[in-house]
């Protein structure tokens, strides 16, 4: 598998992607190959004390929460202290007669219930009031307002129905819910950097989040906050490699947390996000993503300030997880991407190089007028991508070796000149300018200039 080249260009196209979207910090990781194949942050983790984002800082992976919830869900379940079709009410009494009370656990797993997302009164997304602790959440279960849907109805998202989970595993345990899954689930896999809520004596550690651009000028930090009662939808923090290394414990051959028949279970797809649709579905506790021809798994999660996502792979025995410090980060976009530059590297078109030739001498970041094109060595072939776009690979345009200094456009898509030429010219120092199949010249990124006025 070529991943050593997927990765190179991954590191590269990650550190392009913080700049060009303006996010304060991007923290990634891969595991692949039995190990943390690769580890990389790019940006700050606190913008106004000028802080730069280490592989250690801490995000808030809010909805990542789920997985584990769920995770726990399916060790009782092996353990025979529930089971998936048990009423909430038989371990939540306060719901005795109430329609919250009759959802199954499996239906709570599955965003099938038909309970309210957040409640009708849910401004502790924005800080302004605090996360319900234990009376308010029963009261919003309790309330006229919880069942907004029958039950099995559609996939309708609830962090109060995972709330509600949360409360479950503790009356199925006797131990308060984050108690638990550091101990069952943390703690069994030696991972020091991942917790179920807010830890006020590593707060130093955490990432600063940060507002959007889409309603201001200007990013503002916000605070992390406990999340109490929901710490079981959105409580937890870690950094992308305990979080890729948490999701390794997800496939096949790894018995460390759940048998391989729970784990299929949880992997196995319930509902469709929308009506009729096939690329985008929800298992238990477990978001899937088809990207191309696979069926990824994993979840995002969105905390005040931070957005993050992690996939998994289980036939590929792949993780990736990105997490970024702000409100509007491209989690999805960029962990997406690595599976997509993985099925490029894996293209298995004829190519007509030389096997002898040292293609890497091409490759590279290139700049003019128009924008950016990268050059990348991915499976032993070269490919032009525009990382500017939300999946570089979309429009890759195959290159072939023309000469010592020129390759050849061989396909894509039309407007990329295919069966034209990229001519470089090189230095001492490796390529200093080349002419697109455009017929426009470029230069590096790093050496490219505008001047004050384009003028002839």
């Amino acid at each position: 598998m070529p991943l050593a080249e997927v990765l190179t260009y991954f590191d590269s196209l990650l550190a392009f992607s913080r700049n060009y979207l303006r996010v304060p910090g991007i923290q990634a990781a891969v595991h692949a190959e039995g190990r943390i194949a690769f580890a990389g942050s790019y940006g700050l983790a606190d913008v106004e004390n000028d802080v730069a984002l280490t592989d250690r800082h801490l995000f808030r992976i809010a909805s990542h929460s789920k997985t584990f919830t769920a995770t726990a869900i399916f060790q009782l379940l092996e353990r025979g202290r529930l089971r998936l079709d048990d009423q909430a009410a038989q371990y939540v009494a306060e719901l005795t007669d109430h329609p919250a009370g009759g959802i199954t656990v499996r239906e709570l797993l599955g965003h099938v219930g038909g309970l309210t997302r957040d409640s009708g009164s849910a401004d502790f997304w924005q800080l302004r009031d605090a996360f319900p602790d234990r009376v308010r959440l029963l009261e919003i279960l309790a309330g006229p307002d919880a069942d907004v849907l029958a039950p099995n109805q559609r996939f309708k998202y609830s962090n109060i129905g995972f709330g509600l989970l949360g409360l479950i595993i503790e009356a199925a345990t006797g131990t308060p819910y984050n108690a638990y899954v550091r101990k069952e689930i943390v703690d069994r896999l030696g991972l020091s950097d991942l917790g179920p809520e807010l830890d006020p004596d590593r707060l130093g550690e955490y990432a600063t989040g940060y507002s959007a651009y889409a309603y201001a000028d200007r990013r503002v930090p916000i605070d992390h906050v406990d999340t109490r009662e929901l710490a079981s939808a959105t409580g937890f923090y870690g950094t992308a490699t305990d979080l890729a290394s948490y999701f390794a414990a997800h496939l096949p051959d790894d018995d460390r947390l759940l048998t391989e028949a729970s784990k299929r279970a949880m992997r196995r797809p319930q509902w469709p996000v929308k009506p009729d649709q096939t690329d985008s579905r929800y298992a238990l506790g477990l978001a899937v993503l088809k990207v191309g021809e696979r069926d990824l798994y994993g979840h995002g999660g969105g905390y005040p300030g931070h957005i993050t996502r992690s996939l998994f792979d289980p036939e590929a025995g792949i993780a990736v997880s990105v997490l970024t410090n702000a409100i509007d980060g491209p989690a999805l976009q960029l962990a997406q991407a690595f599976y997509k530059l993985l099925d490029l590297a894996l293209d298995e078109s004829p190519s007509n190089d030389d096997p002898a030739a040292d293609l890497s001498r091409f490759t590279g970041r290139f700049a003019n007028l128009w924008g950016v094109v990268d050059v990348a060595l991915l499976g032993g072939r070269l490919y032009a991508l525009h990382p500017t776009e939300t999946d570089p690979t979309a429009e890759a345009q195959p290159l072939e070796l023309a000469g010592d200094s020129s390759l050849r456009v061989d396909g894509g898509n039309g407007y990329g000149a295919p069966g034209e030429c990229y001519e470089y010219t090189f230095g001492p120092n490796g390529v200093t300018k080349m002419r697109g199949a455009s017929g426009l010249t470029y230069e590096p990124l790093d050496t490219f200039r505008l001047p004050e006025r384009v003028t002839t």
